[in-house]
């Protein structure tokens, strides 16, 4: 069975990982817009399902995302350990990691290489208004690279609630995150963002811009913790097609979900608000292309869609390796 019809088995039979319910088992449950974490001890098992969010509002679910986003994040945090410490202990599953338990931080880094996204409609408003406190140079065009990467933080947001821009004087002067910690988290950003960079170039991409998350291991170190450079956290365009489609005034070629975003806001008039509109499975085969294309391209290693069986839910597959790790009995 090819991919193209292992996709379309799995929307047919609904064999998507819409949540997962083992909280009898564990100390702690934190259920995020994709991935369910329980807390085991000095343990952290998160789970990623295949959960898709859009303006903050849980959208759909789209088949293997889960397994994109895991095992993505598993490769990134293998070539940048040496770079800043991370959370991972182990990935026994293609949707499970288990990291320590760190302390998150009350600040999301998000980093910015171009001119796109929400920046760039705050921009198109307001040139001379400031985003996160950064004021940006006058006459830029959508899409545009920026001189040199900038960081623009955002509060981490509760359940709920969005993520709003903060400054990094404001961060400081009140002491949301002590000042030396802060200066090294800045310092591991630009040296993620710069690891990222090349890597994403060497086969064919762009690494647009991204959003890391930090926390306090158990002993005081700050450790990136979360997902990293993932098409969900992250924004990824083909390189050989950027620089003619820039100068046609046309958007990029996409590999992140940024193409669901502009099809919600185009085709459904929807961007958060108002009742979630229904998504089309030639969307969510389409989106689950892009992702495993994503995974592909950046890793170079042919993506595992046999880890679905044709008569198993993946929710079964998880709850035996947890059985076997012994979390649940």
């Amino acid at each position: 069975m090819d991919i193209d019809a292992k996709i379309k088995l799995i929307l047919q039979k609904d064999f998507l990982i819409h949540e997962t319910n083992f909280k009898n088992y564990f100390e702690g449950f934190y259920q995020g817009k994709v991935r369910d974490n329980y807390i085991s001890k000095d343990k952290r098992i998160i789970i990623a399902t295949d959960r898709l969010s859009a303006f903050d509002r849980i959208i759909t679910t789209i088949p293997f995302k889960g397994q994109v986003l895991n095992m993505t994040t598993a490769f990134w945090f293998e070539k940048t350990k040496k770079l800043v410490p991370n959370h991972v202990l182990t990935v026994p599953d293609p949707n499970v990691m288990i990291t320590k338990e760190c302390k998150p931080l009350a600040v999301e880094m998000v980093i910015r290489g171009y001119i796109t996204g929400s920046a760039w409609r705050a921009y198109e408003k307001d040139p001379k208004k400031s985003i996160s406190g950064i004021n940006f140079p006058p006459n830029l065009v959508k899409n545009q690279q920026l001189d040199e990467p900038v960081i623009t933080p955002s509060t981490k947001a509760e359940k709920g609630t969005h993520d709003e821009e903060i400054s990094r004087e404001m961060i400081l002067s009140k002491e949301i995150v002590p000042k030396d910690i802060y200066l090294q988290v800045e310092e591991y950003t630009h040296k993620l963002f710069k690891k990222g960079t090349e890597i994403a170039k060497k086969n064919g991409l762009i690494l647009v811009d991204t959003k890391y998350e930090f926390g306090l291991d158990q002993k005081g170190n700050v450790t990136i913790i979360d997902e990293i450079h993932t098409p969900d956290s992250s924004r990824f365009w083909m390189a050989k097609t950027y620089e003619p489609l820039f100068t046609a005034g046309r958007d990029p070629d996409v590999l992140d979900k940024e193409f669901v975003r502009d099809w919600l806001r185009k085709e459904k008039n929807f961007t958060g608000d108002g009742p979630i509109p229904i998504v089309d499975d030639a969307v969510k085969i389409s989106l689950c292309m892009k992702y495993i294309k994503n995974y592909e391209l950046v890793t170079g290693q042919k993506f595992d869609y046999t880890t679905i069986s044709e008569d198993k839910h993946p929710v079964s597959r998880i709850e035996n390796k947890l059985k076997e790790l012994g979390y649940i009995k």
